[in-house]
């Protein structure tokens, strides 16, 4: 059988040691690596139907996957106005004004991105923006994807007059009068007005993510950890990988909400190992908590405005409990959990669910971004991945700790920001991911950021917690070895070594000699997924 794929002149990159193999070439059989030697000898394999490649000695590494990423929803908010940009109050009304102008009468603003920073001392309201949206309807979404400002047009045509009681915690903000001031915390409270708001057809839907994941496969990712299977995104999957146009290898992670029942529960464990060649549903996502930027954090103690005081759960023991019929089915969990409180509240529930039995599940918890010393030693102990996104930390928080993030922590808890090292060192599996699209997608800018750790738009500013950076290696590995591991398929994926999967990523030079701050703009060459090429350079 001749191989479907040949890479020949090539640098392969073994991210165990960060050294290179003594291979020049690989041969791509069924899907897997089947042969690494020198170029001679796999050339010679070569059939007439078998594409050939000379990399002309471009750096090949393992496939790098995102641990963390929302690809249907990513490809949704991409279509709408990106504020990610604005750091400014007068930048983003001006924005609005200008998207504002170009919709037709009672056509709907979307947008996302909204950095919390540049309200300043103001409130998060639909008011603070000013008379930019009188009139029309709008959902803004801020960056966490926690938080959504819904213009006056947009709660009126939803009926939201006043405050809501919701199952889980959620919120839609009022002021002493009672008055909806726009501000929307959490899914429950985006939902009446989402579901006023027009929808796109199945077919835009399916098209909108097909380039969507085009385009993040030309930047050098070949798989990543979905922690949604909401609507009908495992549909969209399926029909992108039957027509062979799924780009991504997709290990898929169902929600769990507070409330489920016996039931409901039962239900996600059926759903296990469904899915098609490139997707399947793999474990289950939950949320302990919301986010610290917008007050739904559960933290130890109150944030400066005295909120992040609860957890997302109403009862935090019916999601211990929930956490244990998983773990005894087997199912990995993957927790949402930002603050202090959260994160050792999850410790806590995948401790008792391991003391039930002999079972080994691979629990992560996703976020972690502030956590004390007793809290980090016990993820190596539990066997809890550490699952992270350091442009999080780069991007919308500030070395000198004046950003909304870290003055609501203050100066003890935000110096614990990211502990992306300290976990390493404790002994925890860290992987590391975007959050898209909270976040950018690209791979190498989230390598690079847990190198740098400063702002993306200006690396001239100072680091927040150098001491927290990651190795050149450690970056590559969080998003090569230490994703397999977590996934269970550490046996199969995350090297380059005959039986493994043959997904891998292409760089014009070696991702772990770039200087940290060149990094985001290394050149992807060549994407292969399941040995076929989903991303080719031009010049190659």
């Amino acid at each position: 059988m001749y191989p479907g794929l040949v890479l020949l002149n090539a640098r392969l990159l073994d991210v165990v040691t960060g050294e290179p193999l003594p291979q020049t070439a690989l041969a791509v059989t069924g899907g897997r690596i089947s042969v690494l030697g020198d170029d001679r000898s796999v050339h010679a394999l070569a059939g007439p139907a078998t594409t050939v490649i000379d990399l002309r000695r471009a750096v090949v590494t393992p496939g790098l996957v995102d641990g963390h990423i929302h690809p249907v929803m990513g490809a949704e908010l991409a279509q709408g106005l990106d504020l990610s940009g604005c750091t400014t109050l007068d930048e983003v009304r001006e924005a609005l004004a200008r998207e504002a102008r170009s919709l037709a009468p009672g056509a709907w603003l979307r947008a996302h991105g909204l950095d919390p920073n540049v309200f300043g001392d103001l409130p998060m309201a639909s008011a603070s923006i000013g008379p930019v949206l009188d009139g029309v309807p709008a959902l803004l979404m801020l960056f966490d994807a926690h938080s959504m400002l819904a213009s006056p047009r947009a709660l009126e045509l939803a009926g939201i007059d006043g405050p809501r009681r919701f199952e889980q915690s959620a919120e839609i903000v009022c002021d002493e009068a009672g008055r909806p001031t726009g501000l929307l915390l959490e899914d429950a409270a985006f939902e009446p007005v989402e579901r006023v708001a027009p929808q796109p057809s199945p077919a835009e839907r399916r098209a909108r993510v097909a380039e969507a994941l085009r385009e993040v496969a030309a930047s050098g990712l070949t798989g990543g950890h979905a922690m949604d299977a909401n609507g009908d995104s495992l549909s969209l999957y399926a029909a992108l990988d039957d027509a062979g146009e799924l780009p991504l290898r997709l290990r898929i992670a169902p929600w769990c909400q507070p409330g489920a029942d016996h039931e409901a529960v039962a239900g996600i464990v059926g759903r296990q190992g469904t899915g098609g060649r490139l997707w399947q549903v793999a474990g289950v996502k939950l949320f302990m908590d919301g986010t610290i930027d917008n007050g739904t954090a559960w933290l130890e103690r109150p944030d400066c405005h005295g909120e992040s005081t609860h957890a997302f759960w109403p009862d935090p023991e019916a999601f211990t409990a929930v956490i244990g019929q998983f773990h005894r089915a087997g199912v990995p969990t993957a927790t949402h959990a930002i603050g202090d409180a959260a994160v050792r509240h999850v410790l806590d529930a995948v401790a008792a669910a391991a003391g039930t039995g002999t079972r080994t599940v691979r629990h992560r918890i996703e976020h972690i971004e502030t956590v004390p010393d007793d809290t980090l030693r016990r993820f190596a102990g539990l066997g809890v991945v550490a699952s992270m996104q350091p442009t999080h930390c780069c991007d919308f928080t500030r070395a000198d700790h004046t950003d909304n993030w870290s003055r609501r922590l203050g100066e003890e808890r935000a110096s614990r920001a990211w502990r992306c090292r300290d976990l390493w060192e404790s002994g925890a599996t860290v992987v590391l991911g975007s959050d898209w699209p909270v976040a950018p997608y690209p791979p190498l800018t989230v390598m690079a950021g847990a190198r740098h750790r400063r702002p993306s738009r200006d690396l001239t500013r100072p680091p927040h917690g150098p001491e927290q950076a990651l190795t050149a290696l450690q970056a590559l590995q969080g998003m090569t070895l230490n994703p397999a591991r977590a996934a269970g398929e550490e046996h199969e994926s995350g090297r380059l070594a005959p039986g493994y999967r043959a997904d891998l990523t292409v760089f014009a030079e070696n991702p772990l000699t770039t200087p940290a701050t060149d990094l985001a703009g290394l050149p992807v060459l060549l994407t292969v997924v399941d040995g076929r090429p989903t991303h080719r350079d031009t010049g190659l």
